[in-house]
């Protein structure tokens, strides 16, 4: 958030000494729902009455149907094992007490911390995602005090090109009650597909924890801690987030959820509904409890399971490609969205449009993102030239005839009403809009912000190298490119300030304290946005000289003399000296 304050000063700054000119010669004009302790809401299943138990080991009574006492249930001959599921995309290591992954590795992508070279991880050290619980009116059974079997015992390895296979995991007390969770992977593919089967006991629900948050993979930990967050898709009330720092206390909403995510900066673990047409539509409510590590909370999504006992929902545990998360339906693409609210429905588009082109320019040109960014900011520039040549042409107009708007300013500055009509004349008769040399300008501003968000969110960029940059989604390590920044910033004032017809005080000030603001304002910043805001400075450079020259032409219009001044009636040369010629002529004849 602080770095998204930065960017708004700096994009308010720019604006503001891209259109100086203009200014210094101006003419005259839904929360969700949270439910009290008692339950929380699942759709299409009727629960028994009750409230919500504490996470914990399982009560001394006898759970409802199952023949057994919970803690008679819980103690198991089975001896502990970690399972291990890898493909060319993931490493799954499991814990057979409880069924729950202690580990999930993304092989394609590396972590950027302190000490680098490993895969990214996605479960904090010391916790556990999608591990189970079953409740039965006022009682709870954590699955992790149950010792599974596995089938197949060693795990599986899948290779490019394998159909999907299932690792399953099995728990009999030896009477009625059992619990089943099957996860079906593919090899080339996010999406791992879960059926879970709790028998023997009468209308269960099951509660899925999606973990305490996610693991940080970036070398800036302190930044990315700040953006981990859980995010719910209510059926109604849309799409809501709130940061894993801010959960102080037990929170209880109320289903339905489309989905419910943990997301860093790159990263996501969802849990999802299932497909199949006896699926449940919706996810039940959720739990999100405070955790004593920073950064971290529990959350916990409940599962309504049908009368069989059985339940299907899906976990995608990978990279934010917006692609794949478009393609999983239910706004998915939107669990960490580009830019602020009520800019979404201008950037979205932008930010698509500019992905597709450093995309196509990356895979036609087979050159790397840098190159890419340099000649998309060349680019940027030659498209803008049309536009920024007649905004600043507008520019020049609006300062030849400011003498005019002064002395009209002056003479009518006590009627609004004739300042206005004069002021519309004036605008008309010189064929120039007051606001022409602004609104050009402004169109590369909602480029630089969406650029900034695609450094930030979009994961074909996180690690890329560019010569002395290790990452252009993060600063630039020796502030090379801020310095550009800075440097190029000030030549383009200081060639504009040279071809001014008068000196001005202010923008004069403007041109020393704007470049030092703004390259102190930009250190922090994606060295990607560096680069190519930079390199867009300096392509202007050209045209700034061009129309500099040009501007050392304009004539700057004069007011034309009052004829009831002094001037005009008593000059030597004024009509007395024509009437006394007159006076000698008749005296001759």
């Amino acid at each position: 958030m602080r770095t998204e304050i930065r960017l708004l000063l700096a994009v308010g700054l720019m604006i503001l000494v891209m259109v100086g000119t203009n200014l210094l010669f101006p003419p005259a004009q839904p929360e969700p729902g949270i439910q009290g302790a008692d339950s929380v809401t699942a759709p299409q299943v009727e629960q028994p009455a009750g409230s919500l138990p504490e996470i914990g080991p399982a009560p001394a009574t006898e759970v409802e149907g199952a023949g057994a006492p919970a803690e008679e249930a819980a103690v198991q001959a089975v001896a502990r094992q970690e399972v291990v599921v890898e493909s060319p995309l993931y490493r799954y290591t499991f814990d057979n007490y409880g069924a729950a992954a202690t580990s999930v590795q993304l092989l394609e992508f590396e972590s950027l911390v302190a000490d680098g070279g490993e895969p990214v991880e996605l479960v904090p050290e010391g916790t556990r995602a999608l591990q189970g619980r079953v409740v039965v009116g006022r009682d709870t059974l954590d699955l992790s005090r149950l010792g599974f079997t596995v089938d197949p015992a060693e795990g599986l390895s899948l290779r490019a090109g394998d159909g999907p296979r299932t690792l399953t995991f099995r728990y009999s007390n030896g009477g009625a009650f059992g619990v089943e969770v099957a996860y079906t992977f593919r090899p080339d593919d996010y999406v791992v597909d879960v059926s879970t089967r709790v028998s023997g006991v009468e209308r269960p629900l099951l509660f899925t924890s999606l973990g305490e948050g996610l693991a940080l993979n970036e070398a800036d930990s302190d930044q990315e801690a700040r953006e981990l967050a859980y995010v719910g898709n209510h059926l109604n009330e849309g799409i809501d987030d709130t940061r894993l720092d801010q959960v102080e206390e037990r929170i209880l909403q109320e289903g339905p959820f489309r989905w419910v995510a943990f997301r860093s900066r790159y990263f996501v673990s969802v849990i999802l509904p299932g497909l199949g047409e006896e699926e449940a539509l919706y996810l039940g409510g959720l739990i999100a409890t405070p955790s004593p590590a920073e950064f971290q909370a529990g959350v916990s999504v409940a599962h309504p399971l049908a009368v069989d006992g059985v339940t299907h929902y899906r976990v995608f545990m990978g990279p934010q490609v917006y692609a794949t998360l478009q393609s999983l339906g239910e706004e998915l693409e939107e669990v960490n969205p580009y830019g602020w609210a009520i800019f979404r429905p201008i950037l979205r588009p932008i930010v698509a449009a500019i992905l597709w082109v450093l995309n196509f320019l990356h895979d036609t040109l087979s050159i790397g993102y840098g190159w890419v960014l340099i000649l998309f900011g060349v680019l940027m520039r030659v498209v803008l030239w049309p536009l920024n040549q007649k905004a600043m042409r507008s520019q020049m107009k609006n300062m030849a005839v400011q003498p005019l708007m002064k002395e009209i300013q002056t003479k009518y500055k006590d009627n609004p009403e004739k300042l206005q009509k004069e002021m519309m004349k004036l605008y008309k008769e010189h064929g120039f809009n007051p606001l022409g040399g602004c609104l050009p300008m402004l169109i590369p501003f909602p480029v630089l912000i969406a650029l900034f968000f695609v450094f930030r969110n979009t994961i074909e960029l996180r690690g890329v190298p560019f010569l002395w940059l290790p990452d252009l989604a993060a600063k630039d390590p020796l502030y090379i490119l801020p310095l550009a920044l800075a440097v190029s910033m000030f030549l383009l004032q200081w060639i504009s300030l040279r071809s001014m017809p008068e000196s001005n005080p202010q923008m004069r000030m403007m041109m020393w304290f704007m470049p030092v603001f703004m390259g102190f304002i930009f250190l922090q910043f994606p060295s990607g946005l560096n680069l190519y805001y930079a390199t867009a400075n300096v392509a202007t450079l050209p045209q700034q000289v061009l129309i500099a020259r040009e501007r050392k032409k304009v004539k700057i219009l004069k007011p034309k003399a009052d004829p009831g001044s002094q001037e005009a009636s008593g000059s030597p040369s004024g009509p007395s000296e024509k009437r006394s010629g007159k006076r000698k002529g008749r005296k001759k004849r």
